[in-house]
C-alpha cells in the first residue's frame, strides 16, 4: 500500500465496500392508455349496475332478451326519448322471466356521462308476469300495474332521457334484472340502494344498449 496517501486508501475502501452491491433497477416504464379512437366518447371509469350476484350460489343467471320497437340494440335512440324532445320513456319488451322470480327490476345509466355513470332511470317492483312496459311511464313514484320509480341524477322521480353535452354519442344501457325477491324500498329510491338490495337475488338479466349524441 506504499503511495497510497489517506485520500487514497479510503477511496480504495469504498471501491471494496460498494463496488460489488447490485446496481438500481431501471424505473418501470409509463405505460400510456391506448388513444380513444376518433369519434367515440373517452373512456371514464365505470360502475356496473349490478354485480350479478346469482340467487343461489353456483347458479347460472339467466340471460333475458330486451328489446325495444323504437330502436334496435346498438342503434341511435328516436329524439322523442330524449330531452331535446318529448323526454318520453320508450316502450321496452322482454322475455318471461325463469320460475321463482318475484319482481322485476330495470336501471337505465350512462356510462359515459363526464362525470362518471350518470342513472337516468329507477324503476323496481315490477310485476313477475308483466313482460313490457308501454311508452311514457308516467313520472310518478308509485305506478299501478308497473311499480315503483326511483330518483334519477337529474333529481326527479322518473324517467329522464338522454341529455348528453354537444359531442360523440353516448351509450344508454337499460339493463333489467328477474329477482326471487320484491325489493321492500320505498317509492323515490335511488340507483345505488336498489342495486344493494338486489345483490344475491338475480336470476336473470337482460340489456339493451342505445346511443345518442348532440
Amino acid at each position: 500500500m506504499r503511495g497510497i496517501g489517506a485520500c487514497g486508501r479510503i477511496g480504495l475502501l469504498l471501491i471494496l465496500g460498494f463496488g460489488c452491491r447490485p446496481s438500481p433497477l431501471p424505473a418501470s416504464p409509463t405505460i400510456l392508455p391506448s388513444p380513444t379512437p376518433a369519434g367515440q366518447p373517452s373512456p371514464v371509469p365505470v360502475s356496473p349496475t349490478a354485480v350479478p350476484a346469482p340467487a343461489t350460489p353456483g347458479e347460472e343467471i339467466r340471460e333475458l332478451r330486451l328489446r325495444s320497437p323504437a330502436f334496435a340494440d346498438g342503434d341511435l335512440i328516436p329524439v322523442a326519448y330524449t330531452c331535446t324532445g318529448a323526454d318520453r320513456s320508450p316502450p321496452l319488451r322482454w322475455d318471461a322471466p325463469p320460475p321463482g322470480t318475484r319482481s322485476l327490476a330495470l336501471i337505465m345509466d350512462d356510462p359515459d356521462a363526464p362525470g362518471g355513470r350518470f342513472i337516468h332511470w329507477v324503476l323496481y317492483q315490477i310485476p313477475p308476469d308483466r313482460t313490457e312496459l308501454p311508452e311514457g311511464v308516467p313520472a310518478e313514484p308509485a305506478v299501478e300495474g308497473i311499480g315503483f320509480q326511483g330518483r334519477n341524477d337529474f333529481g326527479r322521480i322518473g324517467y329522464g332521457g338522454p341529455c348528453p353535452p354537444p359531442g360523440p354519442a353516448h351509450r344508454y344501457r337499460f339493463t333489467l334484472y328477474a329477482l326471487d325477491i320484491s325489493p321492500d324500498l320505498p317509492p323515490g329510491t335511488g340507483a345505488a340502494a336498489v342495486e344493494q338490495a338486489i345483490q344475491g337475488h338475480i336470476r336473470g338479466i337482460g340489456r339493451l344498449i342505445g346511443r345518442y349524441g348532440r
